[in-house]
Formats: C-alpha cells, structure tokens, sequence
C-alpha cells in the first residue's frame, strides 16, 4: 500500500506541472494588461511601465514561466497584484470556506442520494422509483446558477426564511448554497446507487442470504449495499471533486467568501498570482480526493490489493 501511495505522488508531479503550465499560458492568453487595471484610467505611460516591470510582465515568456517554477519549487505561490498580500495566504483565508461548502453538499448529497437509490431500487417500477428518478434527471439537469437564483427567489424574497447571500447568520447562510452545489451530485448519487443496487439484488449471494432467513434490512445493508459501494465510492470521490470546481459559481451567487468568488475576482482583476494559486490549489485537493477513493476501495472490498 505504501508503495502504491509514494507511487501515485510521484505520479502526481508531472500531473501538477501540466497544470501549472496551462493556466500560466491561458492566463497570458487573456485580453487585458495587468499593470493597467492596477494604475488606473489616470495612469501614464511611464507610471504602467514601472508597474510592469514591478510585476516582471516586461519580461520575455519563457522567463516569466521559469521564474513562476522556480518559487513553486520553493513552495512559493507569489504576490497579489491586486491586495499586496502573499497568494498563500490569500487562499489560507478563503479555503476553510470552501472546505465547508463542499463537506456539507457532498455530506447532503451522499445520505440522501444513497437513502434515494436504495428505495428506488427495491421498488423498482412503481411510483416512488419513478418519483426519485425523475427528481434525480431534474437535479442533474439544472443549471446551478439558475436554480441558486431560483433558491434566493423563494426562500429569500418571497418566504424570508433564509439569508439570501453572505455568511453573516451561521448555519443560515450555508443551508442554500449547499442545496444548490449538492443536488447535481444528489442525482448522480441515486441514479448510480439505483443502477448498482439493481445489479446486486439480482446476484445469487442475495437469494441465498433471503433464503436463510436474513431480515430485509440485513438483506439490504450487509449484503447488497456494501457489494454495490466499489460503484458508489467512485462516483462519490469524482463528485467531490466536482464540488470544489462547481463552488466557484455557487460562491458568486450566494456572494460566499471562498476560493471560487476569489478565482472570479482574480480573474477580472487579471490578478495572475492568484488565479494560477487557486488553480494548483484545487488541482492538488482534487489528485487527493482520487487517492483517497482508491484508497477506500481496499476497505470496501478486501479482495482488492495493491502493490
């Protein structure tokens, strides 16, 4: 097992470093100078040019990108152009937000979509199997912007139950935005549990358990859920990471101060350090979350080893 994890690190580097090549060049490849947005509309030539050369953007490319590698070796994200403040704690201050939003949406997403599943599965073909179906179609098919809009609509405007944006009542605050990230992964869960369950329940080691008496839920749990789960687990580490990338539009809606509405304000600003750490940051989280599911397997199913 230790040899496969140090494996998958190694693995991870030249992975990193795709990364950080993409979003440097596609960063480059954006309209805008920088040093523009930072001196102003008022600004003189002479006063953009010091800015530039301030923020090595006088540069050529290639050294612009070797100089990039090179504080990443040190561990070094850069400077914000836009606040002055180290990118690494820029992304300190925003990430436990993040990690919050994404924790509870995938926490909401995983009991309810597996609680979904397995009665759509043992009622299969009636009306609760067709309910949750048609439910789990809709909660992949909506955009999550227009159902967050939707969500502040209701409960915001009309019922005044819920805060319509920020971070400023608690509990509150995180219960929309958590509805909106998680019900895309809620659907996906249940169908994929639907789909796993339906394939174990038909299995000879099921009929058998029946047969010997077992009660319905030991049926249901010890025996067709845990050998459905290899299915399940995937689904669920892959949208764990898909949350992370999905917070940066619910984070802007619900004006939640994360790593997403830092990204998007990064972006406009043309705050290059930033964007590319927030970048690598959530690339890093996500080479993690798919070790760590790997990992699980061999819990899930002893029959799996790996060397």
């Amino acid at each position: 097992m230790l040899t496969y994890v140090i494996r998958r690190l190694l693995v991870a580097i030249p992975t990193l470093l795709g990364v950080a090549t993409v979003v440097f060049s596609l960063l480059r490849l954006l309209p805008g100078d920088p040093a523009n947005l930072i001196a102003g509309p008022q600004a003189t030539p002479e006063s953009i040019a010091i800015i530039r050369h301030q923020l090595g953007l006088d540069l050529p490319l290639w050294q612009q990108y070797l100089a990039f590698l090179g504080r990443l070796l040190h561990g070094d994200l850069g400077i914000s152009s836009r606040t002055g403040q180290p990118v690494l704690q820029e992304i300190a201050v925003r990430a436990p937000y993040t990690a919050e939003l994404a924790l509870c949406s995938l926490v909401l997403a995983v009991v309810v979509g597996i609680a979904a599943g397995v009665v759509a599965a043992t009622r299969r073909n009636t009306g609760a199997d067709l309910g949750i179906s048609s439910s789990a179609v809709f909660g992949v098919s909506m955009p999550v912007y227009w159902l967050g809009l939707m969500l502040i609509v209701v409960f915001a405007v009309r019922l005044r139950v819920l805060p319509a944006a920020g971070n400023d009542e608690g509990v509150a605050s995180l219960v929309l935005p958590t509805i909106t990230l998680a019900l895309f992964s809620m659907g996906l869960v249940a169908r994929q549990t639907r789909s796993a369950m339906l394939e174990v329940l038909g299995q000879d080691f099921v009929r058998t358990a029946r047969a010997k008496g077992a009660g319905r839920r030991s049926v249901l749990i010890r025996h067709a859920l845990r050998n459905a789960l290899l299915p399940i687990v995937t689904t669920i580490g892959l949208q764990f990471g898909t949350l992370l990338g999905g917070a940066v539009i619910t984070e802007s809606v619900f004006a939640w101060p994360g790593m997403g509405r830092l990204l998007l304000d990064s972006i406009s600003a043309r705050d290059y350090p930033v964007v590319q750490g927030v970048v690598l940051m959530l690339a890093v989280a996500f080479i993690a979350i798919n070790l760590l599911t790997d990992l699980v397997y061999a819990y899930v199913d002893p029959r799996i080893r790996y060397s």
